[in-house]
């Protein structure tokens, strides 16, 4: 949407559900009852193609197939490469595995000191509260423990986790994260949130859930309540394309925003859904008008069944070089790479550094115009340096 109009315009509404009450409708209860998860349901709207109906076949022995009816109204029934139906709809490609490929990419099995707590970095840890989701992502980084189709036998420890925690002062953040921490009860969350916020050195409390772009209807105004209950709670939220930033999408941003939850958002580069500059800055743009600042563009991790929709890590360069300058700062993300097998979120950027010496670091803009910033302090000429020029940060990732 290039026009002024289109940047006004947000869609809404029950879509082919139009026959249901609207109180059902704005029920998330009722979402999660009435979701689509077999060939069968999602024929009946429209047909799948061959490579669509083989990866539905073989689903449930990777990753279950699940889509609430509010997100399915956004899938294009005749484009088969639409960036809503690519990010839901299982696909023949699932079931081939590349040889790089990997069941753990992040290598958290190897990093749990207790069964659902990651303790990967120093002074904080993935605390994995629930293996369900409002619906499921084909490029899920946790596939082989979400909806259990792998046989992972996940169940949540919270009091080992709590204790853990509890027993280790130097953790002062804790992310909430799952499956997706949202599906879990009121009573439950409240009862989760309160013994955190009750550990003296714990001073950050995180949620990631992609239950605001999937299910909007969750937040409620006694979820929210329960958040200004233990803030300050912060929350990032899993938008890809500028599609799935609805008015009832904005809407519970807003709920969210007004409670006091800072809000975050995590995108991952994939291939035919957001890999290019167009649609990514649409994207940003939208999340700041909801409230929410791009936080994250991660390169998919190399989960199995996953090539189909990996895209070239130049690609979210490409993208970065293309937002940094050319729109606000606040709607460039950082983009990273989660290294595999375990070594944690490393960022990559265009190589902005043309050349550090004794006197002076020489820079380029977003233009590609060369500057030169003196290195000199109080006329003092600094220390010299041991080996110049400082090598390319992408050129140490990607060897």
């Amino acid at each position: 949407m290039s026009s002024k109009k289109g940047r006004r315009e947000w869609y809404r509404g029950q879509g082919l559900w139009q026959h249901v009450p609207a109180e059902d409708w704005k029920n998330w209860g009722w979402q999660l009852k009435n979701r689509l998860t077999t060939q069968d349901e999602i024929e009946k709207f429209f047909s799948l193609s061959p490579a669509e109906k083989q990866g539905c076949a073989f689903a449930n022995k990777k990753l279950a197939l699940a889509i609430t009816p509010y997100f399915f109204n956004l899938i294009d029934f005749k484009d088969e490469d639409c960036p809503i139906r690519r990010q839901v709809i299982p696909r023949v490609e699932e079931m081939h595995v590349a040889p790089e490929e990997m069941s753990d990419p992040c290598g958290e099995d190897g990093k749990m000191p207790v069964p659902g707590l990651v303790h990967r970095y120093p002074d904080r840890v993935l605390f994995l509260v629930t293996d369900r989701c409002a619906a499921y992502c084909r490029y899920c980084t946790r596939s082989r423990l979400v909806s259990n189709s792998q046989g992972y036998d996940f169940h949540p420890e919270f009091e080992q986790g709590i204790r853990y925690i509890e027993s280790h002062p130097e953790i002062r953040d804790v992310l909430l994260s799952g499956g997706d921490p949202l599906l879990l009860a009121d009573r439950k969350l409240d009862y989760l949130l309160g013994r955190l916020r009750a550990i003296e050195h714990v001073e950050f409390i995180r949620i990631g859930s992609r239950i605001p772009i999937f299910l909007p209807q969750r937040i409620t105004p006694e979820l929210t309540d329960i958040f200004r209950k233990h803030e300050p709670i912060w929350m990032s939220i899993h938008a890809n394309h500028p599609k799935e930033c609805t008015q009832e999408v904005r809407e519970a941003c807003d709920r969210l925003a007004l409670a006091g939850v800072p809000l975050g958002n995590q995108s991952v580069l994939l291939k035919g859904v957001n890999d290019d500059v167009d649609t990514m800055k649409e994207l940003v743009h939208r999340l700041l008008m909801m409230r929410v600042r791009p936080y994250y563009l991660y390169q998919c991790d190399l989960i199995t069944g996953s090539a189909h929709l990996r895209a070239d890590v130049m690609k979210g360069l490409e993208i970065i070089e293309n937002l940094r300058g050319h729109t606000t700062g606040y709607a460039v993300p950082q983009f990273v790479i989660d290294a595999p097998g375990g070594g944690g979120k490393v960022p990559i950027n265009p190589e902005y550094v043309r050349k550090i010496s004794d006197d002076e670091v020489e820079i380029r803009n977003y233009e590609g115009k060369v500057f030169r910033y003196s290195r000199h302090v109080d006329g003092m000429q600094p220390d010299s340096l041991e080996s110049e020029p400082a090598a390319s940060p992408v050129g140490r990732i990607l060897e």
